[in-house]
């Protein structure tokens, strides 16, 4: 692996994902050695263009390989998350945003990494959180913030929905609006202030070396908020397709969010997904402002992935991602 000119080392927990490839590509330009793990290197093997990233096959789960991944690293910062589990008891939430932690703490504490970076959720609630999802990512803020101390200096981000090319929350409702003629929406009203993937990014690099975050959390949000159908209205727009979109009452919401969980595969939309959303995904504060970072506008980004020529070239990513 090729050195940089700190010659510090970041090991990215979930790097290979949306947030993290972005994250990487930041802390390449940043002039730090990034060290990911993923089970697969071949898949990700894109990410090898960036001089200073190395892929490590391993399973971050297991806590022998995550303590050989970590050894030697400088800072950790764990991206790793789900939206929806297997089941619907909560462990498969509990497994990917507690139990990992509590891993990721326990081997950095051993290995005398003295820094660490945590991906939380917006409304992320230990005690009132309404699913499993924010109940999971809450009790895993407060499991970081009890085990932090001077051996471990840590900083939790709670951001919004996150955009950007390649999203899985702006593309997967462009896919609908294309091919639904009308679309039947649960929780039309549901808040959200969107957040451009790269100021998520920004945010993380910014905070490693700033001892002022130390033990802070950041809500990271975009400049405006929206209302879930006002961003279909958006993408609608963008996309050049008029469509009917119809806000189901919340008995038939939650009817449509059971059927998709328990009758139809994908899991597109969960009962678990449902209860998220009877929270307002908005911030209290800006704190990507405490950072020094300006929120970029959904609208600035969004017509250079949607729309017929956005399309078209997102498309071309994931071909050129599939090497094809």
């Amino acid at each position: 692996m090729a050195q940089t000119s700190n010659n510090r080392t970041v090991c990215v927990l979930g790097g290979t994902g949306f947030v993290g490839r972005s994250l990487a590509a930041r802390l390449h330009k940043a002039g730090f050695n990034v060290r990911i793990p993923t089970r697969s290197r071949q898949r990700h093997r894109r990410l090898l263009v960036l001089p200073s990233v190395e892929l490590i096959e391993a399973d971050v789960h297991d806590p022998a390989q995550l303590t050989g991944v970590l050894e030697g690293c400088d800072v950790v910062i764990n991206l790793v998350g789900i939206l929806n589990e297997k089941g619907h008891d909560g462990s498969g939430f509990a497994r990917a945003h507690v139990e990992l932690p509590r891993k990721v703490v326990e081997a950095a504490l051993e290995l005398g990494i003295g820094r660490l970076l945590h991906m939380s959720a917006l409304k992320a609630n230990a005690e009132r959180g309404p699913s499993h999802y924010l109940r999971t990512k809450g009790q895993a803020e407060k499991l970081i913030a009890d085990a932090a101390g001077e051996g471990l200096r840590y900083t939790i981000f709670q951001p919004s929905v996150i955009f950007g090319p390649g999203d899985g929350f702006i593309n997967l409702f462009a896919t609908m609006l294309r091919l639904a003629p009308v679309l039947p929406l649960a929780r039309p009203n549901a808040r959200f202030a969107p957040v451009y993937v790269e100021d998520v990014s920004r945010a993380f690099t910014a905070a490693i070396d700033r001892r002022d975050t130390h033990g802070q959390t950041y809500q990271l949000c975009g400049p405006q908020i929206y209302s879930l159908r006002e961003i279909l209205d958006l993408i609608g727009r963008l996309l050049q397709v008029k469509r009917v979109v119809i806000g189901l009452p919340e008995s038939v919401a939650r009817a449509q969010a059971w059927v998709m969980d328990y009758l139809l595969p994908g899991k597109i939309f969960t009962m678990d997904n449902y209860r998220s959303l009877t929270v307002n995904s908005i911030c209290a504060e800006c704190g990507l402002a405490r950072l020094n970072i300006e929120p970029t506008p959904l609208e600035l980004v969004a017509p250079s992935y949607l729309g017929t020529a956005g399309h078209q070239r997102y498309l071309s990513r994931l071909r050129q991602q599939a090497g094809r």
